[in-house]
């Protein structure tokens, strides 16, 4: 009797025993692939995918991927690791998709992570997360150039030219009457002069163009054949560039990098009258490039007149705009101080 019951207890051990072994062989299965979202903002967004067993891992468990769509890795988006793992005795590893930011204007792209394959784990199905990269890049004016890089937001463009249109070799802008005092020294020698601090701002939005001998005129001049300003040789203004023309003294700044000339005619001025004048711009042929009609403006307006927006609009007084924050002038530069 005692004999039958120990061969009973051995028999029980042995089946125990093997049947331990095999639970402790059998892998776990991958059960779960999933993205913490399914799309990402270009602007710093990120996706955590996570690969998810249904039981702790025996060893550490390698998990391959393929990642197809029509986004692309590193221009697009980078990831962390080039595969999963999941660590001995964990139940899930994990890998971070990250945009890339960019300034081009791109449609919805996307990311298909598929698993391809499993090392110790079961892969007992197909497992693809799906994730959109969302563009953050905005054109407001719809003319092929973003708003980051834009310099007329609001006004159709060329993109060759920084999204603003080649407008030529305007006049932006124009000092006639010089506030009093102090606050109307506007070429900035610490001295305020009716006839000195006079100015004319052109800005040039086609290729380099060589102004020399241009000749300036208000209307007096003009009909006299004597110009107020002879621009000198080698006055060349390059794309994009800012050229001011005060009407004399010693202009003191930088005038956001802009070239400054002063008056040079036998008037040794501009001398544009407060009520009611032109100045009128002729290239060497005699022709008319660019005018300026002070006659429907404001006879004493203690400002400069300038384009609202810069370039592209229409004249307004100065310090009225929003933009100026108040600047009675800006001479060389934009509305608010800053270069061209």
């Amino acid at each position: 009797m005692k004999s039958i019951f120990s061969r009973v207890i051995y028999s029980l051990l042995i089946v125990t025993f093997i049947t331990a072994c095999e639970t402790d062989d059998v892998l776990a299965s991958l059960v779960e692939l999933e993205a913490s979202q399914n799309s990402l903002s270009e602007a710093d967004g990120s996706v955590v995918v996570t690969a998810a067993l249904n039981a702790p891992a025996a060893s550490d468990v390698t998990v391959s991927y393929i990642i197809s769509g029509s986004a692309t890795r590193r221009t697009d988006y980078t990831v962390s690791a080039d595969e999963i793992v999941i660590s001995k005795g964990a139940t899930s590893g994990e890998v971070t998709i990250n945009a890339v930011q960019d300034n081009d204007l791109e449609e919805v792209e996307t990311i298909e992570f598929t698993i391809t394959a499993v090392q110790n784990a079961n892969l007992v199905g197909e497992y693809t997360a799906s994730i959109s990269i969302l563009d953050d890049d905005a054109d407001t004016d719809n003319d092929g150039v973003v708003d980051a890089l834009d310099d007329c937001v609001n006004t159709p463009g060329e993109v060759n030219n920084n999204g603003c249109p080649f407008l030529g070799f305007i006049i932006n802008e124009v000092l006639y009457d010089p506030p009093s005092d102090l606050p109307g020294d506007a070429n900035g020698d610490g001295s305020r002069s009716a006839s000195d601090d006079e100015f004319v701002e052109f800005f040039n939005s086609g290729e380099a163009l060589d102004i020399s001998g241009y000749e300036v005129f208000d209307e007096d001049n003009f009909i006299s054949g004597d110009p107020k300003h002879v621009f000198p040789a080698g006055t060349i203004v390059p794309r994009n560039g800012v050229l001011v023309l005060f009407g004399g003294g010693t202009p003191t700044g930088n005038f956001g990098g802009a070239i400054v000339q002063t008056a040079n005619g036998a008037d040794g001025n501009l001398n544009l009258n407060n009520g009611g004048d032109m100045l009128i711009l002729t290239d060497t042929s005699g022709a008319t490039v660019v005018s300026f009609d002070i006659n429907p403006l404001s006879g004493n307006p203690d400002e400069s007149y300038t384009r609202n927006p810069d370039l592209t609009g229409d004249f307004e007084q100065h310090a009225r705009i929003d933009a100026a924050e108040g600047r009675l002038f800006s001479p060389g530069t934009k509305l608010n101080g800053t270069s061209f």
